[in-house]
Parts: structure tokens; C-alpha cells; sequence
């Protein structure tokens, strides 16, 4: 049987410094911290990427894209907007997760258009 609380943390030096894990599964719930691309690109691209780092973490908790019950887009400000809309309904048309969509002043570190976050609930939490 797995505890009450894990967490899931990439060892990011993010992570370390401010005291944060990637990814915290409580009972049936995951809430996945922003997430921010890996690659550079336009805001389709860094979309997609930094959603499937983001659904990595909640595989890791036995989750599936299914199990997205909200996400959230954070876009740089002025950026492309639809490219964003785009990649988020290529990646969850079928599921039609909540979703909430803002632009935000900036990000860390530089060339970041977009950051993610995730919230699922698991169907399963017992082993």
C-alpha cells in the first residue's frame, strides 16, 4: 500500500534551491508544479514539450493523460496565444481537462515562453 503523501522530484537544481519537488501525489490526488520547456522554439513547440514533462510526472504516480483533471498555461506576455490553444488540444481533445490559460510577465530562465501545470486524480492508489 503506498503512503499518504509522495513526492516525485528530477533533481533539478530549481528544485534544491527553492525548495520544491516536480510532482506531490496526496491520496488519489497529483498536482505537478510549473513546468517549463526543456527545448527552445516557438510557443506551439515549448507548449508540448513542457506538457509531456509535466504528464511524466504524473506517469510516475500510475496517472495517464485521462487522469488530467486541470491544467493550467502561463504565456509570456504578447506571445501567440493559439499557438498555445493548439498544442494543448492536440495533447487533451479527448479529454477536455479544466483548463485556465494567463499571460504572466515573465519567466524563469530566459528564452521561456510557456510554463504548465497539471492537477490529476488517480482512479487507483493502492498498489
Amino acid at each position: 500500500m503506498r503512503s499518504e503523501r509522495e513526492v516525485f522530484r528530477t533533481g533539478g537544481g530549481a528544485e534544491d534551491l527553492a525548495g520544491y519537488a516536480r510532482a506531490v501525489r496526496t491520496g488519489s490526488w497529483v498536482s505537478v508544479s510549473g513546468t517549463a520547456p526543456a527545448s527552445r522554439g516557438g510557443v506551439r513547440e515549448q507548449t508540448l514539450d513542457a506538457f509531456r514533462l509535466a504528464l511524466d510526472a504524473v506517469e510516475h504516480f500510475g496517472g495517464t493523460i485521462e487522469s488530467v483533471a486541470r491544467t493550467r498555461v502561463f504565456l509570456a506576455a504578447g506571445c501567440d496565444w493559439q499557438g498555445a490553444a493548439e498544442a494543448h488540444r492536440e495533447l487533451f481533445g479527448n479529454v477536455t481537462p479544466a483548463n485556465t490559460t494567463l499571460f504572466v510577465a515573465g519567466f524563469i530562465p530566459d528564452g521561456v515562453l510557456v510554463e504548465v501545470e497539471i492537477d490529476a486524480v488517480l482512479s487507483v492508489v493502492d498498489d
